[in-house]
């Protein structure tokens, strides 16, 4: 039986052969009758069809084929070149892949670790060029910032020697000037006879006494303009050392930095204030003056406000036992210079006056006539308590108001239980004066202790 079998299928194969070689013009030989839909066969075809025998055919024998089994047979051969069309066109894109997967896989193993050294080989040199042009930019802001301090130093040294210069140019000047002065003094006569005989010296009918005049103004405009010259100069100096310089000879004074509720200083008294009779003298600088700016203040648990003395704008203010009772100077304070004030109060008359740079610049009578400032109290420089400060003192709360404070210097502070005349004041408001002037016997500045509280420093 399988002998049969492989006999047909080799007969099978021979008449497929047979058929794929075909000529070309075959298929026009075949005649399809597409007229019937069903592909019927009719009867007279039915009749040709022998019936099946039983005897085996001949070995190698090709069967005969119908019409259909020909166009079958084509389909066939069809999409089996189709199928190896296919087959064939994806093996070679497999092979393809894989050889270029090899190359991909080569290259990396080839190329790879020169690459990763190549970018660290560049960062490394990146960053080492950095740091060099780091420290050379470092180098040059040191050289830059030494060539400036060099610059300050030799601009300072000849602003110096010019100082020196003209302070010399001065101090001959004045002589001269005071030569001349006694000169004209005490031989008027003589130098009036020298004048006369001047003009007739050079009164020459040739215009003689005009060259001379000219040559006298042109002498005049070069003394002029070398005055001005020293005159700016000396401002120049003076404004860069009054921020250092303090008056009156006084050798320290209190800074206060910035307005705070904290910042402020206590004085203790030498003796007890209890007193019928007040002078207060200080020195004040203030950096902002606002509406109310404090710069002495006494106060006990009674009345917290018992004294002050204030500053409100370009105003100086002093008040007796509350600010219902206060004598004002107007245009008497100019922020960032320095102003000296003294308050003086009387209790048998009742009188109170402000002095501004010695000068009596207001007064007020009936200002707490017949009061008494109480002992037990506190005297405090750049702020003051408020109704129900004494009572905090001892607490944690902020016992101040901020826009009272004070910002600015205060020294040479002195305190009286008498009122001053009017030469001792003035003695006080000098501003060449010395050892701060004569030191009060309640409050003596440099002195009396001072305690500084909050961030307020001690300058000299």
């Amino acid at each position: 039986m399988s002998v049969r079998r492989i006999l047909q299928v080799v007969c099978l194969v021979g008449s497929v052969s047979v058929v794929v070689l075909l000529p070309p013009n075959y298929e026009d030989d075949i005649e399809v009758n597409y007229s019937d839909y069903y592909n019927e066969i009719s009867d007279g075809d039915q009749s040709n069809v022998e019936a099946p025998t039983t005897n085996p055919p001949p070995p190698c024998s090709a069967p005969e084929f119908s019409k259909w089994d020909k166009l079958f047979t084509m389909l066939e051969n069809s999409q089996m070149k189709e199928n190896m069309l296919l087959q064939y066109s994806d093996d070679l894109m497999k092979v393809e892949l894989r050889s270029l997967r090899g190359e991909v896989l080569q290259f990396v193993a080839q190329y790879g670790g020169s690459c990763a050294a190549a970018v660290e080989s560049a960062a490394r040199r990146a960053g080492s060029q950095a740091d060099l042009r780091l420290h050379q930019a470092l180098e040059q802001l040191k050289g830059a910032a030494t060539e400036q301090q060099e610059h300050q130093e030799e601009v300072l040294r000849r602003i110096q020697e010019a100082v020196q210069e003209q302070a010399a140019g001065l101090e001959r000047l004045e002589s001269s000037c005071l030569n001349s002065a006694g000169t004209w003094t005490m031989h008027g006569k003589e130098m009036t006879g020298r004048a006369k005989s001047f003009q007739t010296r050079h009164a020459t009918p040739d215009g003689g006494e005009m060259e001379n005049g000219a040559q006298l103004d042109q002498g005049a405009q070069d003394i002029s303009a070398e005055l001005q010259s020293l005159r700016e100069q000396l401002e120049l100096y003076v404004r860069a050392t009054s921020s250092r310089v303090l008056p009156a000879g006084c050798d320290m004074a209190l800074f206060y930095p910035m307005r705070s509720p904290k910042i402020h200083a206590e004085i203790i008294p030498q003796r007890s204030m209890q007193t019928h009779a007040f002078t207060v003298c200080l020195w004040a600088k203030p950096t902002q003056v606002l509406n109310k700016t404090v710069l002495f203040s006494y106060g006990t648990t009674g009345n917290p406000l018992e004294l002050q003395l204030l500053l409100n704008g370009q105003s100086a203010l002093f008040t007796v036992g509350g600010e219902a009772h206060l004598v004002e100077a107007r245009g008497a304070v100019k922020e960032g210079h320095w102003t000296h004030l003294c308050g003086t109060w009387s209790s048998e008359q009742g009188l109170a006056s402000l002095w501004v740079h010695s000068q009596k610049a207001a007064t007020s009578p009936g200002v707490a006539e017949g009061h008494e400032l109480p002992e037990g109290g506190t005297i405090i420089l750049g702020q003051e308590y408020p109704v129900d400060g004494l009572a905090k003192r001892f607490g944690f709360q902020d016992t101040f108001n901020t826009e009272a404070a004070f910002t600015g210097k205060i020294t040479g502070v002195n305190v009286w239980d008498r009122i001053l005349g009017e030469d001792e004041i003035y003695q006080q408001a000098r501003v060449e004066g010395r050892s701060c002037g004569n030191r009060g016997n309640l409050v003596a500045w440099g002195v009396s202790e001072i305690v500084m509280k909050g961030g307020v420093e001690l300058i000299y």
